[in-house]
Order: C-alpha cells, then sequence, then structure tokens
C-alpha cells in the first residue's frame, strides 16, 4: 500500500460508513457539487456526501428544470468533483431517461457513471416504479441511493414542485416506496418535499439511512443545493432553505468594485505589474 494510503483509507467515507453512522445516531451532512473548485471547499469542511445532482441542470446551466440533462453532462460534472479526491462519498444523480426505458438501460448507464464519471454510488428518482433496476445495479456491486416524495423528474406528473404525503394515499404510497428502495439493496434514501412527522415515522421504520430535503429534523441526515444554501441562486427558494450567507450579493460587490477601478484606471496597480530586469 503506498504511503499514507492506510490513513486515507480509514478517513474516507464509503457506503458502509453511510450505514454505520445511521446506527450510531451520528448526522449525515451532504451538499451539492458540480465542479472540482466547490468540491475542495467542501471537502475541507468534511461533507459526508457530495451529490452531483442533475439539479446542475438549474442552478448551473440556467435550465427551467432537470429533464433535458443528459449522462454524458452528469459523467463530465462528477469527473471535475472526483478530481478534488474528496474524503466524502461521490453520489450522481441518474437524470430523467437514462434508466427508466429499460432495466438493461439503468444497468449500462450505471456502469457509466461509475467507470467513466468515477461516480462512488448513483441515485434513481422513484419507488416501486423502479426497484427492479435498483436491484439489477446492485447486483452488479453499483451502490444505490434512493429518491422518495417530491421527486424534480416527475414534476409535470406532480404539477410541479409540490409537497407531497399529505393526505393519507399519498403517505401510504410514499412509504410502499421507501419499503420497495430498501428491499432493493439500497443504502440509502432521500426523502424530498414530505412532512416531517412523515419523515420522521420513516426514518424510525427502515433500517437504511433517510437523507432529508425539505422533510424537516428527524431524517438522519441532510442535503441542500450548495448554491441555495449560499445564496447564489436568484430563480427561486424553496421554504426549506436555510441561506447561511448571501454569497451572490458578496460576489456582486467585489465584481462592481473590480469593474470600478478598471474604468478608473486604478486597477492593475504597481504590486500586479511586471518590469524589464535591468
Amino acid at each position: 500500500m503506498p504511503q499514507g494510503a492506510e490513513g486515507m483509507a480509514k478517513d474516507k467515507i464509503t457506503v458502509p460508513r453511510i450505514r454505520q453512522m445511521k446506527a450510531e445516531g451520528e448526522k449525515i451532512a451532504a451538499l451539492t457539487a458540480y465542479d472540482y473548485g466547490m468540491a475542495k471547499i467542501l471537502d475541507r469542511c468534511k461533507v459526508d456526501i457530495l451529490l452531483v445532482g442533475d439539479s446542475v441542470g438549474m442552478v448551473f446551466a440556467g435550465l427551467s428544470n432537470t429533464l433535458s440533462v443528459t449522462v454524458e453532462q452528469m459523467i463530465y460534472h462528477t469527473q471535475a468533483v472526483g478530481r478534488a479526491r474528496p474524503r466524502g462519498l461521490i453520489v450522481t444523480d441518474m437524470p430523467f431517461m437514462s434508466y427508466q426505458v429499460s432495466v438493461s438501460q439503468a444497468k449500462e448507464n450505471a456502469g457509466r457513471l461509475i467507470k467513466e464519471g468515477g461516480a462512488e454510488a448513483v441515485k434513481l428518482e422513484g419507488g416501486l416504479a423502479v426497484r427492479e433496476a435498483i436491484e439489477e445495479i446492485v447486483a452488479m456491486d453499483v451502490p444505490v441511493m434512493g429518491h422518495v416524495g417530491l421527486t424534480p423528474q416527475s414534476i409535470h406528473r406532480m404539477g410541479g414542485y409540490q409537497v407531497q404525503g399529505r393526505s393519507p394515499d399519498q403517505a401510504k404510497k410514499i412509504w410502499a416506496d421507501v419499503l420497495a428502495v430498501q428491499q432493493a439493496g439500497a443504502f440509502s434514501v432521500v426523502l424530498e418535499g414530505i412532512p416531517s412527522h412523515l419523515a420522521q415515522e420513516i426514518t424510525a421504520g427502515v433500517d437504511i439511512p433517510t437523507i432529508g430535503i425539505g422533510a424537516g429534523l428527524h431524517c438522519d441526515g441532510q442535503v441542500l443545493v450548495v448554491n441555495d444554501m449560499l445564496g447564489y441562486f436568484e430563480e427561486f427558494k424553496p421554504k426549506f432553505v436555510k441561506c447561511y450567507t448571501e454569497l451572490g450579493e458578496v460576489i456582486a460587490r467585489a465584481v462592481a468594485d473590480y469593474v470600478a477601478e478598471v474604468k478608473q484606471g486604478e486597477f492593475p496597480g504597481e504590486e500586479h505589474s511586471f518590469h524589464y530586469s535591468r
């Protein structure tokens, strides 16, 4: 084993470690990451899971939803995140139409995200409808994270980004989806946009870790879109997002100062200039 590799291996967050965190009652902190620079910052802060989300289509590329994101784009962004060699587990979203057509398609694309992208796990939206795909992907030794409740790839069926599970029938369906995901072999499940009491019941009633986003306090972990929590995605702000800073304003002030200094001939100064040697 190369020098230092043993210590790195012990510190690296793995799928078994994520499951162990639930058993030990340690909360799991997850954030999205789409590029090398942000991944380096998240790694320095010891984020447990770096989710290369298909939300990249919205917060990075300006799309109105996630539906047109491609496997190739997810591979590209996963590669960028992976170059940071983060301690956190790299989980990559399987985008819309990369696993819905057939199980063989799902297996092939999951394999590409691992082999070409460098992901350490993949995430699929849905429950009962994708149970077989999860089973077959897991059988290839590719770890799978599930995602139920408000599933952004289903916005047309749901009528937009609507909270799910408020009615008894919806709650029953979410329970069925979570159990299907668990039984199919997923190592964890994202619960998005569901009432907190329902998320609390599910978290207590399943063996796999639950990662909440808009699902209240009682999940085993939490995930947010990093652009949202840093305050530099201004298109909309979901109720469940807490902005820990207004980075958009910080960036805007810095850029405005730069533009003003260039216009006024104040930048670059002597300290930023090169001169001939004599």
